[in-house]
This record gives structure tokens, sequence and C-alpha cells, in this order.
């Protein structure tokens, strides 16, 4: 998002200077002369910055009450990006009654991260003025960056009601639109920036996101394009484009996009975790490769903490552990609906859970789970260092991320050590990269005892399965079998297309040449728009597999229609090296057993944890031919099938994946044993900690 305007403003630029500018100035009180100020404005509107700065500063010292001479200095070295601070408070001090003064107090503290003070800056001048378009605008930016969504949207409305025609303020409105899951009118407010300001790359680039996130990816990859043609330099739209060319799975050009935007800004943490997600969906990348990239990461992350810190705010001997919950997630997401059941059983006599929301959409899950926290401390908008500190001064034993390299992740935070135990959970099965994260938490399937060295953290297994689902709250029936009423095999995904490579469709495509007059059925969000399903039908009938064989499905309306669209398959196929784990828990309740492919890390044997836990262990394949083969005889017994399914969802209700109670004490557990394998760190229960 583009920020307020961050030029400042002088009275009378290009206009002949008037003594009013300065104020109210007492009597006898000398100030320079009209022809000395017009002077230093004609300096100023010629960009002569320096001469404008030295000469006001001679100003200043013959005349120390003149609002408007400091007034100059101060946008003199604002322009030069020198400090301006100490200028610009004089200025508004001088000159209380003049809105442009404080406007430019209020762009500098908002510059060097003094937001609440800006923000009180920029409403001092709308009270002087109110239909200040410019000052409704920076004080939506500044709102915005300091989290207040809502607030933000309100002050962009009405810079936009004064200035109709400000197409920065509308691209700004889009942003907070979007932040608010208001994505239609994000949308129209874009689309209303470009149409005032076709070379507005940044808005182009915001459209992209926007039609992104609606599957209009054709629209989307123009929108990108054109921000690119703008703005070739523009490191943002080159990750943002990778994020599209993910999304619709090709998965090469996404990497070179990402890629790209590294190049133009070899710092930037988003776009290198945006890599680290994508090399994992290609079978061409190693543990090892993988393992390279995410050690380049951390390296990047702490090259920006200033100070970590090396003691903290919490008791060496708690009666009961403070965890914090580190999530973008904490909603309507797979991860929020493997944390709903399992949070409601953790005990608060152990564990007292405190949530650090990354992003600001809530929702039904939202209310749901929010109860179990005992304070819920949002980090949206929060620099790293205000969001460790934030985190610091909770008394914080553990800090979980539950992200991993995805959306609203804050693994920069964790390279800070605000908590002086760090755990890496749930939200994507791989290693961080981040030295200062302690542990990463699995199982003896999902991360065997020759697999360590894939982790800069240490493995720390739990007893059974490292996940365990929610139940969806609504019952839904399973089905019959549908093969014994239409006749023919249905196999189905409904993995995000991303996962579906080109070495998945090869062996799928395999798989319904082996079964007869079987079918596949695709169901993800991507499938909604017309140009993936075209690629989509194009891809498998370049492998002989034709149209007629395949039923492609968008994303349906709620988790409930997700669900029963289970009761038109009878096997789901899983994607590699990314396998389905929420998708496969989700087709097992549903009755639908996951055939799978052994992986070779983290990421992939997840999948086995899941298979094996579920009491089906030989539904996963050691390699293609066996995955083929399997297919052949697991669909050749349908008797054997509808005895399957019959009672799949109990055997699965039954077993660690969805035993909340349990998992819930083994958790508990593992963070106290964490706890107590640290030994008694240096603690600081009421001093001050490095950091601050």
């Amino acid at each position: 998002m583009k920020p307020g305007r961050n030029d400042p403003c002088i009275c009378g630029s290009g206009k002949k200077f008037k003594h009013c500018c300065e104020g109210k100035v007492a009597k006898g009180v000398a100030t320079p002369t009209a022809a000395e100020l017009n002077q230093l404005i004609a300096l100023y509107n010629n960009k002569q910055y320096t001469e404008v700065e030295n000469r006001s500063v001679v100003l200043v010292k013959r005349y120390p009450l003149s609002g408007f001479a400091w007034k100059l200095l101060g946008a003199a070295l604002q322009r030069q990006g020198k400090h301006a601070l100490i200028a610009m408070q004089k200025t508004a001090e001088l000159m209380s009654g003049d809105a442009e003064a404080h406007f430019n107090l209020g762009l500098v503290q908002k510059n060097i991260g003094l937001l609440d003070e800006s923000i009180a800056s920029y409403r001092r001048a709308l009270k002087i003025k109110p239909g200040y378009a410019e000052a409704h605008n920076n004080l939506g930016a500044a709102l915005f960056e300091s989290g207040k969504v809502q607030e933000a949207i309100n002050s962009y409305r009405n810079a936009v009601a004064n200035n109709p025609d400000h197409a920065q303020a509308h691209n700004n409105l889009g942003a907070a639109l979007f932040e608010a899951g208001q994505v239609d009118e994000a949308l129209q407010s874009y689309q209303r920036a470009v149409a005032l300001q076709p070379n507005f790359a940044e808005a182009h680039n915001n459209l992209g996101r926007c039609l992104q996130y609606q599957c209009k990816f054709g629209e989307a990859e123009s929108a990108y394009n054109q921000a690119l043609i703008l703005n070739p330099a523009n490191f943002k739209a080159h990750g943002n484009w990778g994020n599209l060319l993910k999304d619709i799975g090709r998965l090469e050009e996404a990497v070179a996009s990402y890629r790209k935007a590294l190049e133009l800004k070899p710092d930037l943490a988003e776009a290198l975790s945006n890599l680290i997600l994508a090399l994992n969906y290609l079978p061409e990348s190693t543990p090892e490769s993988c393992l390279a990239q995410a050690k380049h990461y951390g390296s990047i992350v702490k090259q920006k903490v200033v100070t970590k810190f090396t003691s903290w705010k919490c008791s060496p001997l708690p009666e009961r552990l403070r965890v914090g919950l580190v999530s973008g997630d904490l909603r309507q997401h797979s991860v929020g609906y493997f944390l709903v059941d399992l949070l409601s059983h953790i005990d608060p006599n152990r564990i007292e859970l405190i949530a650090f929301p990354t992003q600001p959409n809530e929702d039904a899950l939202t209310v749901r789970i929010r109860p179990v926290f005992s304070k819920w401390i949002s980090l949206f908008g929060k620099s790293d260092q205000e969001a460790s500190r934030l985190i610091h001064e909770q008394g914080v034993h553990i800090l979980l991320d539950v992200s991993g390299h995805t959306a609203f992740n804050r693994l920069p935070v964790f390279a800070w050590k605000p908590a002086p135990v760090e755990l890496s959970w749930l939200g994507f099965p791989h290693t961080s990269g981040v030295q200062e994260m302690d542990y990463v938490l699995g199982d003896l399937q999902a991360i065997p005892l020759d697999h360590e060295h894939h982790f800069t953290e240490a493995v720390w297994r739990m007893p059974d399965s490292y996940v365990c689902f929610s139940a969806p709250s609504d019952p839904i029936e399973v089905a019959a079998l549908p093969a014994s009423s239409c006749g023919y095999i249905t196999f189905g995904s409904f993995n995000n297309l991303t996962k579906m490579n080109n070495s998945v469709v090869d062996l799928w495509s395999r798989v319904l040449q082996a079964v007869p007059n079987a079918r596949l059925y695709l169901k993800t969000s991507q499938l909604g728009d017309a140009d993936v399903r075209k690629l989509t039908l194009q891809r498998f009938a370049a492998r002989g597999i034709g149209s007629e064989r395949l039923l492609l499905a968008g994303k349906l309306g709620s988790i409930q229609d997700h669900l029963a669209e289970y009761n038109k398959v009878d096997i789901a196929l899983d994607t590699f090296p990314y396998p389905g784990v929420t998708t496969s828990i989700e087709a097992l309740w549903m009755g639908v057993p996951v055939l799978t492919l052994l992986g070779d890390r983290f990421l992939g044997l997840s999948a086995k944890s899941v298979a094996v836990h579920a009491g089906l262990p030989d539904w996963v394949a050691a390699d293609p031919d066996e995955f083929v083969a399997k297919a052949v005889l697991f669909t050749s017994d349908l008797q054997q099938m509808v005895t399957l399914r019959s009672g799949l969802r109990e055997r699965v209700l039954a077993s660690p994946l969805f035993d909340a109670p349990r998992f819930a004490r083994h958790l508990e557990q593992a963070l106290w044993d964490m706890w107590q394998a640290r030994g008694l760190p240096r603690l600081a229960e009421n001093g001050s900690a490095d950091g601050e």
C-alpha cells in the first residue's frame, strides 16, 4: 500500500509570502522580511534544498520566533532526508493555528515511527482545516500502520470525499478495505485509482492482488503486467506476480518471479519466504536445497535484528506456563480447524494462552476460539521490533509459530528472541531456518530419526500424531460408495491446484489409464477461473486423458458444501511432494480413503503420519509404480471399499487424529518438558532486558 503524502507543505509556495503565515507574533518581535522569505520560497520551489537549509539556519538564529523560517528549515531538511523533527516541532509551536505546520510535523513523526504522535498531529491539522484531504489521507496511513483498520477506512473516505480525484487516497482506501475483508469495495477503489492515474504502478499492483483474491487470474496477471511495464523495478509486483503464478500451477515461472524480486531487493524476507514455500511444491527440490534456502532466510532476518533479547520477564519457576501463539490463521482456515478443539482442552491451570494475531480479519471461528486466550494482542501493523517488544512485555515462556513460511507469518519476530523458548508447529511442516527458533514439533512418522539434519531447530516428537483435527460441528452424513451405483470409480483431489505439479498430473494420468472408465474430480478455488480450467484440461489431454473423464469445480459456498462433495468421491488421490493434510483428514472423516506417496522430508511424510495414525498404512505407496498398482488393487474389490467407507469415520474419530483431550495432555507435557530442558535461563523478572 502506498503511504500518505510524504512531501512537506509550505504556505505560500509559488505565491507572494503573507505575514499571516507567521501566526501570532508578539508585538515588537522581529520577523524576516517578505523579500527574505519569498527568496527562500523560490529556492525551495527550484529544489535547492541545501541552500534553503543554510539560509534558514541563519534566519532562525536571527529570528528565533519566526514560525515560517522554522517551517522552511524543516521542509528543506525533510526533503534531504535529514532529521527534521525539532524544526517541525518548533514550527507547530509557533504556528499553532496553521494546519500545514501540524501536517508537516505529523509527516516527520510517522516517518520515524512515532505513530501515536503522528495521528495526534494530523488530527490537530484537521481540527483547523476539516476539509484538508491530504491530512485525512495521511491520518489514514498512520492509523492503518497502527492496526486501526476501520478508523483508517473512515479517514480515507473523508479524503476522497473532500478530493474525489485523489488517486493515492483511493488506492489507500482500497488497501484498507482489502485488509478488512471488504474485497468488492476494495476492487472499486483500486479501479478508481487507476482510472484517475493510469500510470500509477502501485495501484495496478494492488488491483492485481484484489483480482487474484477473487480468483480472476487472467485479469490479475494483466494488472501485474501493467504495474511492471510502468515500473520494472517494482519488487512487490514481481513478488505478487510470483504468488499468482504459484496459485495457478506455473511453479517454475513463480520461482523466477520471486528470484527477480530478490534480485531487486535481496533482503526482502517476504519474497524469500514465498520462494521457500514454492520450492517445496517442486519434485526436483531436495531436502538439502530447501534447507539451504531456509538457512539463507534465517541469516537475512537475523541481520535486521538490532539487539535480540537475552533476558526475559517471565518467572523461571512458574506455576503455569505463559504460551503465546503467533498466527494469522485464528479464523476459518486449516490452521484454525486444527486449533479450535485442541485449545479448548488445554488445562488453564497448567498453561495460560496468549494470542498474537498477525492480521485483523475475524470470523465465526475466531469468536469460538478467542475465549480460550487470556489476552488477544494484535501484531498487525507493528514492526518486527515493536512486535517483539509487545511479546516480551507479556512475560511469555514459550512462543509458538503456527504459520511457518505461509501467509501472514511473522517469522522475523522470532529472530529477536522475545521469549526464552520458541517453537515451530503446524502451519508449514518444514524448517523455519530462523536460528533462534529452538524446536520444531513433529512425530516419528513425519520426522524419522535420520531426518533431523533437515532442520535448523531441534526436533521434538509427540508420542503419536503431531496434529489433531477438530471434527466439523455440523453433522454431514457419509453417503454410500458412489461406484456402487454409477458403475465407475471416481477419484478425487480437493487440494490446492498449486500442489498439482507436472509429476502429479503424470501419475494421476497413469492411474486413470490403469483403471478403465474411472473419473477424476478436481475441486479447488483456482478452478473457478475459466482460463485455469482450460489449462487444466489441456494438461491432462497432453497425457491422453480426455475432458469426459474429468470433473472440475471451483470453491463452494461453505465448509458444509465442501465436505458434502466427498460423497461423490470413492478414493482421494494425494499430491506430492506437498501432500494434503487438512484435505486428507477431511476426506477420511467423510469416509474417503486417501492414496498417498511416501515423501522424503517432513512435508511429504506428514501424509504418511496421517495414514498411519488413521490405521491405513497400506494406503502409502513407496513409489509411483506402487501408487498405480495400489489404485488398481483397491478399486478391484468394491465390497471391500464399501466396508471401509462405512466404518472409516468411526475409525478416525477414535484415532489420535481427532482425540483432542489426549493431544492436549501430550502438548501440555511437551511444553513443560521443553521449558525444563532449557534449564534456568537468565531471566529478568522485574528488570530491563536487552532489545529495548
